[in-house]
């Protein structure tokens, strides 16, 4: 057993916000996805075996001011007036509690919400599903491989938290964040 601290529970956040400054605007998005009062420390994309996801209000009752938390953030800002903005997480859980799952991130601009639901929902999964050798077609529509994955009885559950919005009319800075708040 280790001695080094794994991650027991997630869940998932997202946020808008809005400012003549690129620096607020980040900040008013996080307000909005409510991290706004810990010092986040970026982490890569695995999900730690048993760990449990828990719904966004429990896990923001859970946060203490100048907690140091860990999270999977994506996010994406433009001062371009109209310009769709956004941000993604996805996440992919192995049916078997003891292998770790996978936490995709994605930003980007001109894309739909349900576009990039799938998007970061696949990346997640197809991480997963090369890892536990499940074989398919990577050029197989999405739906196709999703199904694929569900039916080999190895991906358990699959999801995605989204947020998109378009750049202000007036050019303020708009930015998105989606994150996975790790819980220890």
């Amino acid at each position: 057993m280790s001695d080094r601290p794994v991650p027991k529970e997630a869940f998932f956040t997202k946020g808008v916000g809005r400012h003549r400054n690129r620096l607020q605007s980040f900040e008013l998005a996080l307000r909005s996805a409510g991290i706004e009062v810990c010092n986040l420390v970026r982490v890569s994309s695995i999900f730690p075996p048993h760990c449990k996801v828990i719904s966004t209000k429990r896990g923001l009752a859970k946060l203490r001011p100048g907690q140091i938390t860990h999270v999977v953030l994506s996010e994406a800002t433009t001062n371009e007036p109209l310009r769709q903005v956004g941000a993604g997480i996805g996440l992919a859980v192995p049916a078997d509690g003891n292998q770790y799952g996978y936490i995709s991130e994605h930003h980007g601009y001109g894309m739909s919400k349900p576009h990039l639901s799938d998007l970061v929902e696949d990346m997640a999964a197809t991480m997963l599903a090369t890892t536990l050798g499940i074989e398919f077609d990577p050029e197989t529509a999405y739906d196709e491989r999703k199904e694929i994955y569900h039916m080999s009885g190895k991906i358990v559950r699959t999801q995605a938290c989204v947020q998109t919005a378009r750049g202000n009319k007036e050019g303020l800075w708009t930015t998105v964040v989606t994150a996975a708040v790790l819980l220890f």
